[in-house]
């Protein structure tokens, strides 16, 4: 198993274990970024895709030492990103033991075990990020995609992955994503970056979260092409800066015939970053 491999990984218990060996059986193995990153993931359910290859492209990791990955799933953001930064210690934080067993043999398949710790929590419990070793204000960089779905608005996929990837969780209180996106920010050092996408419809509550929490706001909004609506965004911005908030110009991703546009194929490739402006500590 993958936790034995890396001393890093935090155990499951033996029934999580089990159910991370039954899902095995069950995966596929893929590749992203032309090749450079290699997956195991489950044939079923929620899959990576556009989403996980756009926020790994918009996350610098310039000047970070520690990452930390927020709803990791099977750690395809935060291995890329391992990937592009030789010095940095990367945390993947999942709260499915499951996928969180599969982003540990992920890491060690793309020969980043040592630099990779998996956390199997959830990171909205204190106690729980306590328990796990997530230390408050520790991160230069906290990167996420939350599930875009609140419970009591959309109706779950019957399909357990599915459903725990797309509809965050029922905690209880109000405003979900904003409960979400403020326990990931403790987790931010000042002057540290942050990184999310997320949808259009949620802008609301994302700039309610970030309210005297981040400055020099950056927003990306993506379109599936040049005539359609936003149906994504990225959300990025430095804790405890001053500057205002900015609109990038948007990124389309389609050519009206289908395919990918040129800048978007370069993206999934891998030869090309979207640059979001933004550096540590960078408060003006």
């Amino acid at each position: 198993m993958a936790e034995e491999e890396n001393p890093l990984h935090r155990a499951v218990s033996a029934d999580k274990q089990a159910r991370a060996i039954e899902l095995g059986a069950e995966t596929t193995s893929d590749t992203l970024l032309n090749g450079a990153l290699r997956l195991r993931q489950p044939l079923r359910g929620h899959r990576v895709g556009t989403d996980a290859i756009l926020l790994a492209a918009a996350a610098a990791m310039e000047g970070v030492d520690l990452l930390i990955d927020i709803g990791a799933g099977v750690g395809a953001v935060g291995l890329a990103l391992a990937q592009r930064s030789v010095g940095a210690q990367i945390v993947l934080v999942e709260i499915d033991a499951a996928l969180a067993a599969l982003a540990g043999e992920n890491a060690n398949l793309n020969n980043l075990g040592e630099r990779v710790r998996v956390v199997a929590a959830d990171f909205m419990s204190p106690p729980e990020r306590r328990k796990a070793g997530l230390v408050t204000g520790a991160a230069d960089l906290v990167v996420t995609n939350p599930p875009f779905f609140e419970p009591a608005k959309v109706r779950a996929s019957a399909d357990a992955g599915r459903a725990r990837a797309h509809v965050m969780e029922d905690a209880g209180g109000a405003h979900p994503l904003q409960r979400w996106i403020v326990a990931a920010l403790a987790l931010l050092a000042p002057g540290g970056r942050f990184v999310m996408i997320h949808r259009p419809e949620a802008l609301r509550d994302i700039l309610a979260a970030c309210d005297r929490r981040l400055g020099s706001l950056t927003i990306l909004s993506v379109h599936p092409n040049a005539e359609a609506p936003a149906h994504r965004l990225l959300v990025a911005g430095v804790k405890g800066a001053r500057g205002p908030l900015r609109l990038l110009p948007p990124l389309a991703l389609h050519e009206p015939e289908g395919g990918f546009m040129p800048l978007a194929q370069a993206i999934h490739r891998g030869e090309r970053m979207i640059d979001l402006g933004l550096r540590r500590g960078r408060f003006g």
